[in-house]
């Protein structure tokens, strides 16, 4: 009976995986962005791990492993780059742990220090 008439168009909302941007495309008025544009690479804390760091480290290093041996001297150069990257800001990391366990040992210390003094006061 109606088979001539054309079904109107319902918009659906989008399902898809990709992240989508709320605000325009001016990377100062979106706040995952550094003065700089460059992604807040931290925003899940993901480069803050040192074993994460360490892994994407020596997934880099396997790449220029493999761009070598397939001769992309480019590809190289570029993948080494990229796993010193990841090397400094893995001793960063390591420097900054070690500190803390100093300043927290240094506390303790310090905490017993005053027990122990008060204690001989009482």
């Amino acid at each position: 009976m109606n088979n001539n008439r054309r079904r109107n168009f319902r918009s659906r909302p989008q399902k898809n995986n990709f992240r989508r941007r709320n605000s325009s495309m001016n990377p100062g008025a979106n706040s995952n962005f550094h003065n700089n544009g460059n992604m807040n690479f931290s925003r899940n804390g993901s480069m803050t791990n040192p074993h994460n760091v360490e892994k994407t480290m020596q997934k880099f290093q396997q790449l220029a492993k493999d761009a070598q041996s397939s001769g992309d001297l480019v590809m190289v150069e570029n993948y080494l780059q990229h796993a010193d990257h990841y090397s400094r800001r893995l001793a960063e990391l390591n420097a900054r742990s070690k500190d803390n366990e100093i300043s927290k040992e240094k506390d303790n210390s310090e905490e017993i220090v005053i027990k122990n003094i008060s204690q001989t006061s009482n």
